[in-house]
């Protein structure tokens, strides 16, 4: 093949590369019989990527769809939690009610995404949500009222902090009796999109706390841990002692003598 032969099936393959879904199906009828051996590559690939592209987007449009046949066609306000197993840092808790379109592609539980890739999510989901709300227990509370009453208080804050009246508050994992029109869906954080979405708000906003946090104790790799129990910031415990944002209840396998700092 010529060079200027190769210059063209390089651009050709580069327009292939970039093609939406719907161009690609005028490009692959265009080029299905060229014998160039990086065209054929390049529209295998394409080909591929735009069938993982629709398998991602039929994920997502199924967890609406989940929302809406739990929910119904009213406002509907997902619940989720992050931070309930950390020893250090607070409980922190999403309520997201999303709009019916424009649909938030991506949404996912919040343990399966990237930072960026959350952090990206977040700004949209606050962009677009009907309402959303965020709520705080910080520890020595949690040390004083236990997990679960700290929970039930969490949630009932986000909830009112949509300032929305909910027609159905779906909330992932098991009842945690917080509000009358509850529904509770295990795993819920993956399978259904206001969910997800509050999953997806409440740990942006609160890794942005424990990364605010190192700044303050830059010796318990806070930044890094999110504040759970990670074998560096179990030696800092056992290095340093707490911090008032330490609980105290959840670190006495760390400490003979819980010292605060």
């Amino acid at each position: 093949m010529s060079d200027a032969g190769l210059r063209r099936a390089k651009e050709i393959a580069g327009l292939i590369a970039g093609a939406t879904a719907d161009e690609l199906v005028e490009l692959e009828s265009r080029y299905a019989d060229d014998p160039r051996k990086q065209v054929r590559h390049a529209l295998e690939v394409a080909h591929r990527r735009v069938q993982r592209e629709e398998a991602e987007r039929e994920r997502v449009r199924g967890m609406y769809a989940y929302e809406r046949q739990l929910g119904g066609d009213g406002i509907v306000v997902g619940v989720d939690e992050v931070g309930r197993g950390a020893v250090a840092g607070p409980l922190t808790v999403g309520a997201v009610a999303l709009p019916v379109d424009p649909i938030i592609w991506g949404l996912d539980d919040s343990k399966r995404l990237s930072p960026e890739r959350r952090e990206y999510l977040a700004k949209g989901i606050e962009q677009h949500a009907v309402a959303y709300g965020v709520a705080h227990v910080p520890p020595h509370e949690i040390d004083e009222k236990g997990m679960a009453a700290c929970l039930r208080k969490a949630m009932a804050r986000a909830i009112e902090a949509c300032g929305v009246e909910p027609d159905c508050v779906l909330i992932d994992g098991n009842p945690v009796h917080v509000h009358e029109r509850e529904r509770c869906v295990v795993k819920g954080d993956a399978k259904v999109a206001c969910i997800a979405a509050a999953s997806i708000v409440a740990k942006v906003t609160r890794d942005a706390l424990m990364v605010g946090y190192e700044r303050v104790y830059p010796q318990y790799h806070l930044s890094a841990c999110k504040g759970y129990a990670s074998p560096e910031h179990i030696e800092a415990i056992r290095t340093y002692g707490l911090t008032p944002i330490h609980r105290v209840s959840f670190c006495g396998n760390f400490l003979e003598t819980p010292r605060l700092f």
